[in-house]
């Protein structure tokens, strides 16, 4: 699942890592880090696995067409997200967090 998700967000076209990049990056960037599993079971079994994740876009400044091209990634994979977006002043950048779910073997869209 996480290799879907890596090669997802590649569309985007800046650098991508899970969890931290081993050497800093320029921004832009993504980060995307596992949040928490919402998996779906009965009679001890998990019958459908849901599994959440943060994508974290990280930009010099608030950059509007690339978050638009992020949420069309997210769209046309049929997934769907919710944004929060913070300015961290120690590192002088915008952070904008998506909450996505994947679901099953990659996404809810099959």
């Amino acid at each position: 699942m996480s290799a879907f998700l890596a090669q997802m967000l590649s569309e985007a076209g800046v650098p991508v890592a899970r969890n931290a990049f081993l050497k800093p990056q320029a921004p832009p960037y993504i980060v995307y880090v596992f949040s928490h599993s919402n998996n779906f079971s009965a009679d001890s079994k998990v019958y459908l696995k849901r599994n959440n994740y943060q994508v974290e876009l990280y930009t010099e400044k608030k950059d509007i067409a690339l978050e638009e091209k992020l949420e069309g990634i997210f769209d046309s994979h049929g997934l769907v997200y919710e944004k929060a977006e913070t300015y961290l002043e120690s590192e002088k950048l915008v952070e904008v967090i998506y909450e996505i779910q994947l679901i099953g073997g990659q996404n809810n869209a099959g």
